[in-house]
């Protein structure tokens, strides 16, 4: 059995411009971006490839109407590298873009094509929490199918990491909160996934005493510290990529889709809302095994004695960073409850057969209706 894959090799360059220099970029190259990451990072560079800015197509999280927008102005244009230079969003559209005949977003995720792929792919993260760039993984939102929908083949992994801090220091400070959670939630997820092994949970463990060790740090210091300790953040989020992509995520993503798909709430927003209560449950079911080592982890980080007390310190750290709400303020009605279970249950088998433990219908409504 396979322990432990990394496909992309993995850089890091203090800017975008010593990246370029030793990458080549240029004519045949497509950099796929924002304009507000452009504008201050690689316009005065003068390179000589082709820039096509996300925001142009759509706003919000990838979809398949933004996807095939994209995919219509590129076609037939002979690149041969895509640089994807950005967040989750931007991440997961350029990795449908090195994919030969891709079409239509929906026979992609549905697999009703050959995929195969035909251009070299980069992938540079902006934001400290997606670990999209070490993955095989891209979700966008169908909306024909009012859902979030995930692909997972190996033709989706790119072919070089970049790390470069500079381009995550002008992250707003709510973006920074809710993507790092993102990756502390891969990081555990990972952890406790029934595919976790002694390699991913080097990833994982580090990622975890990492993320929540900033956070402790930057409630004790201020916000403005996370500038200081920035490079941690991208490494950790990083580490927990790598983890996420060999071991799959579980219960916490799969019941943040319908919120995210309905309601359009940021990825990792979403699964914050989710996080802990899934683990409660888990802690229930089965207390003993990966559940346990996980809490006493925690309990060393949050210098916690009672492990009873773990989730409650934890959430009051989260909570510290960013405030938490309740689904119906996003605009969840009482009745959908019960539609959001049958949507996980039906639509995200791929995620919660990789529990930590099986969860029954009234485990997912419960959780709902906790959160509601």
């Amino acid at each position: 059995m396979r322990q432990l894959h990394i496909k992309p090799q993995i850089h890091k360059f203090k800017t975008f411009g010593e990246f370029s220099i030793e990458f080549n970029v240029g004519k045949g190259d497509l950099v796929f971006t924002h304009e507000f990451i452009c504008e201050p990072f690689m316009k005065n560079l003068n390179l000589e490839c082709d820039y096509l800015f996300q925001e142009k197509f759509g706003v919000g999280e990838p979809s398949d109407e933004i996807i095939n927008k994209v995919i219509n102005v590129i076609d037939g244009k002979e690149y041969k590298r895509v640089i994807a230079v950005g967040g989750g969003t931007v991440i997961d559209i350029a990795k449908l873009l090195v994919l030969k005949d891709a079409q239509n977003a929906l026979d992609i995720f549905e697999k009703k094509i050959p995929l195969i792929k035909e251009r070299e792919l980069i992938i540079i993260p902006t934001t400290c929490g997606t670990g999209s760039e070490a993955t095989n993984i891209s979700i966008a939102e169908i909306k024909e199918r009012h859902t979030k929908m995930g692909l997972a083949v190996d033709e989706l992994y790119a072919d070089h990491t970049v790390l470069i801090p500079e381009l995550v220091l002008s992250l707003p400070y709510n973006f920074f909160v809710f993507s790092s959670i993102d990756a502390l939630i891969h990081a555990v997820e990972s952890f406790v996934s029934p595919k976790s092994n002694c390699y991913t949970e080097l990833f994982s463990v580090s990622a975890i005493k990492t993320i929540i060790g900033g956070y402790m740090k930057i409630i004790e210091k201020g916000r403005e510290y996370r500038y200081e300790i920035i490079d941690e953040f991208l490494t950790a989020s990083n580490f927990a990529g790598v983890a996420f992509g060999n071991t799959g995520v579980g219960a916490v993503h799969a019941l943040s889709y319908p919120l995210g798909g309905t309601y359009h709430v940021p990825h990792g927003e979403a699964n914050y809302q989710i996080f802990t209560e899934v683990f409660k449950v888990y802690d229930r079911l089965k207390p003993e095994g990966k559940i346990k080592e996980l809490k006493a982890i925690l309990m060393n980080i949050l210098k916690v004695d009672n492990e009873m007390d773990v989730y409650t310190v934890l959430e009051d750290v989260l909570r510290r960073m960013l405030s938490k709400r309740k689904l119906r303020e996003f605009g969840m009605e009482e009745e959908e409850i019960e539609l959001f279970t049958d949507s996980v249950i039906e639509r995200q088998q791929r995620l919660l057969v990789n529990n930590y433990v099986p969860f029954t219908r009234e485990d997912i409504l419960g959780i709902y209706k906790n959160l509601y």
